[in-house]
């Protein structure tokens, strides 16, 4: 398959007219692509899923293709780290542009060559498995060259239970507890962010009878329904932007928004009206602290609205948990959190402007189910399942995870 790909791809490319580059190349392969025999495309079709199926083998969370910065090499994070699979076949920068152009309908091609970028999910049937697996993509230029990563979405979902959440911070997540509020779910790329959300959905799923409405770009794992009713609708094919499905969700009778990510002014104040109207929301930030991720949202919109914007997140906010994946001493990696549930205290901070007052009352309030990510870090630590070196590496606040540490 190696050999016969190698050849529609070098084939193909060495098509492509001396006198275009950089985008017009791409330009020239997406609107020549339809010329490829439906035989050619099934086998580069194939290529990739070899490629996806050496991912998996591999535990890699994450695969690279085609750009200038691979040099050629497909690219695998494995529990963290990145690195070339030299066992693999290597592919020219016009090659590995027609295999990722080979994984889009003509719509997805003209968004892409439009906007330089675009987010879309992938699905195959994996033998070994005997099941479909799905992945997030994204393909963008790097260097007038088109690049791609793509990202394994689990086929099984993990337990609420074993995030770890105190029974205080359960409640206030729960719809058949709380039946209104925003709870969010930060942290950095890759930080399992997606993983804890769904989680949260599946624990609704099993017990709650209620109209989940998800809206993602692109739609990661697909629920399907139990207790609740579960409705994907992914941007840029269900629905145009975030802030129009969190819109036309109110017309839809749901009881609890899943808003993929809380990304621009706009879908910020989408979010905290549709929880002001009384639904529960779940959202994502990339942000480090609970701390952090408050004044985020307060600075995302104009000065003159910060003051409303203020009163009505302290309002609505009901909790957050900050996520970090840290190496772990079996070479894994291990989830660390940082967790705050608003109280009344923490309402008063956020709508007197004094945030700055709230780590110390998340790092005083294990009574209500929270702690920051340097006690948190603390007992990865005791527990044997992280090193020092990376307590102190992924520490929000480096110099009380000294103090804390020193007294360890």
């Amino acid at each position: 398959m190696v050999n016969e790909t190698k050849k529609i791809l070098s084939g193909f490319a060495g098509k492509i007219p001396g006198t275009y580059f950089g985008p017009d190349r791409i330009s020239w392969i997406a609107e020549h692509l339809p010329m490829l025999q439906e035989e050619e495309r099934r086998i580069l079709l194939c290529m990739v899923n070899y490629l996806l199926t050496e991912m998996i083998e591999k535990s890699a969370s994450d695969i690279e293709l085609g750009g200038n910065g691979t040099g050629g090499f497909v690219w695998f994070r494995v529990f963290g780290k990145k690195e070339p699979a030299r066992n693999l076949p290597t592919f020219s920068a016009d090659e590995a542009a027609v295999l990722i152009l080979s994984l889009l309908n003509q719509s997805q091609r003209n968004s892409l060559l439009a906007h330089r970028n675009l987010d879309f999910s992938y699905t195959f049937y994996h033998e070994k498995k005997k099941d479909n697996v799905r992945f997030r993509a994204d393909a963008y230029y790097d260097l007038d060259c088109l690049a791609l990563n793509m990202r394994a979405i689990s086929s099984t979902l993990r337990s609420i239970q074993s995030i770890g959440f105190q029974p205080g911070v359960l409640k206030v997540m729960s719809h058949a507890y709380v039946k209104q509020g925003l709870t969010l779910i930060t942290g950095i790329t890759g930080s399992g962010k997606s993983t804890t959300l769904d989680a949260i959905v599946d624990w609704h799923n099993q017990s709650d009878p209620a109209h989940v409405v998800i809206i993602a770009a692109p739609i990661e794992f697909v629920h399907k329904s139990n207790a609740c009713i579960i409705r994907h609708r992914e941007v840029g094919r269900d629905v145009p932007t975030f802030k129009e499905g969190v819109i036309q969700s109110l017309r839809q009778d749901p009881d609890i928004i899943v808003i993929g990510e809380m990304r621009d002014p706009d879908t910020i104040m989408a979010a905290l009206e549709v929880t002001d109207t009384g639904h529960k929301v779940f959202s994502t930030l990339h942000t480090s602290s609970a701390v952090e991720s408050i004044d985020r949202i307060i600075a995302e919109v104009h000065p003159s609205e910060q003051e409303r914007v203020r009163n009505r997140l302290a309002d609505v906010l009901v909790s957050i948990v900050s996520q970090k994946l840290v190496p772990s001493l079996d070479g894994k990696r291990v989830l660390a959190k940082e967790v705050l549930v608003v109280n009344a205290s923490v309402r008063a901070a956020i709508k007197n402007n004094n945030t700055s007052e709230i780590y110390m009352m998340i790092n005083q309030g294990g009574q209500y189910g929270m702690n920051t990510m340097e006690q948190d870090l603390k007992s990865l630590y005791i527990a044997r399942k992280i090193s020092l070196e990376n307590a102190m590496a992924y520490a929000n606040n480096k110099q009380r995870m000294q103090q804390i540490l020193a007294a360890v």
